[in-house]
């Protein structure tokens, strides 16, 4: 066998993982189940392989079937081999504690598939990333399928995370023995559905990977729809016999300031242990407009290019950096900000200012709108409280004095 010439125009896309709509709300008693390492357990179970698409095309009737056409030889392929025995060394690698060759062969397991989906490989063929892809997608629905057969309700879907739903009055053992019961009903599911419906050994496992006691899915801004790939949940931990809780952010986290991480913190906290955080609201307002919270204003961003290439768009902390440099280059002191590096500015009255050189006042209704609010609009709806009405009643309270 000789490998193909390079794809004549790179490679036609192929779907991305599957992201499923999100059911928003406020929950208590959220298991997540992952599958390990889905695509390369794809490639193996599926006999995904260059030469088996070759193969499996001239023999169809004794082949995998695979998506977009294709058909995968069950005799002649590399891959699944290759997998198998990078599995075996993270599996031994895993037994001896040793986590940067773990880590490093995860990464070489999924790099197959993101190879063999770009137009540079020699390889590249849209049936083979489709199918890894597609089957992805179908495994992901059909395990949301057993799950809601078995009477739970699956809230969110992501890649190869399942989210679902369990009785509010669970206990945390409760919980885990659920979730460790769903995980064994559905890697026996697909043991037997592969086996009899395409004579395959299944090497897909999926294991239950952690509960949220609580669980907040936010709505996309200005909609009733579910977001995507956002979401934040409280964890316990046990450490040293006590029982320690964290909250986990995904994608609620932008460009921000400690002010908004810390109310951002502060609030799950409160929502997640069924407090009230009007008053705590109304304190941090109060506190912001004083100016007893404005070393918590700062912003810290990257110049990703020198700064003489941002003409069309000139973001604010660029205007800061020119500012800044302008300030420098008067007083004779060295240019900092030409070519890339980090800057530390503040929004005032009159715009974006360094923080080194800032002259006028803090702009605290732009602080309030563009970095509480917007936390604040995600999250205080499931606990029934409206935040403008929150920052109207402080102003009011702040003018009067």
């Amino acid at each position: 066998y000789i490998s193909p010439n390079l794809p004549p125009h790179g490679g036609l896309a192929s779907p991305g993982g599957y992201v499923m709509n999100s059911r928003p709300g406020l929950y208590r008693n959220v298991v997540v189940l992952d599958y390990k390492s889905l695509y390369p357990s794809i490639i193996r179970t599926f006999l995904i392989d260059p030469l088996g698409l070759v193969e499996g095309l001239l023999q169809p009737e004794d082949a995998v079937p695979g998506f977009r056409g294709a058909c995968f030889s069950r005799h002649q392929h590399f891959l699944p081999d290759i997998i198998t025995h990078l599995w075996q060394e993270r599996d031994e690698a895993k037994k001896n504690h040793d986590a940067a060759r773990s880590q490093a062969l995860k990464i070489i397991m999924n790099s197959f598939y993101g190879v063999l989906g770009s137009g540079g490989c020699r390889f590249y063929d849209t049936r083979l990333a489709s199918s890894i892809t597609l089957r992805g997608h179908q495994i992901m629905q059909q395990t949301a399928q057993w799950i809601e057969q078995l009477g739970y309700d699956v809230i969110y879907g992501d890649t190869d995370s399942t989210f679902i739903l369990l009785p509010a009055d669970c206990t945390t053992e409760q919980a885990k023995a659920i979730a460790l019961a769903l995980q064994s009903e559905i890697n026996d599911n697909w043991k037997h559905l592969l086996q009899e419906e395409l004579a395959l050994e299944s090497h897909l496992e999926i294991e239950f990977d952690c509960l949220y006691t609580r669980f907040l899915m936010p709505t996309i801004r200005g909609s009733e729809q579910g977001s995507k790939k956002r979401y934040a949940g409280l964890v316990e931990h046990i450490s040293n016999g006590k029982i320690e809780e964290e909250i986990v952010f995904r994608g609620l986290e932008s460009v921000r300031t400690d002010l908004a991480k810390q109310f951002q913190q502060a609030l799950f906290d409160h929502v997640f242990h069924d407090l009230n955080p009007t008053q705590y609201i109304l304190q941090t307002l109060a506190d912001l407009r004083s100016g007893s919270l404005d070393d918590q204003l700062v912003y810290r961003k990257r110049l990703r290019q020198p700064l003489h290439l941002y003409i069309k768009n000139v973001p604010p902390h660029v205007r800061a950096a020119r500012m800044a440099d302008e300030e420098n280059h008067h007083l004779g002191r060295p240019l900092r900000y030409q070519n890339r590096g980090w800057i530390s500015y503040v929004m005032t009255t009159n715009g974006p200012e360094p923080l080194e050189y800032q002259k006028s006042p803090l702009d605290y209704e732009h602080y309030i709108e563009k970095q509480l609010k917007p936390i604040a609009d995600a999250i205080l709806p499931f606990a029934g409280i409206d935040f403008s009405s929150a920052n109207k009643k402080q102003m009011e309270l702040f003018n009067h004095h």
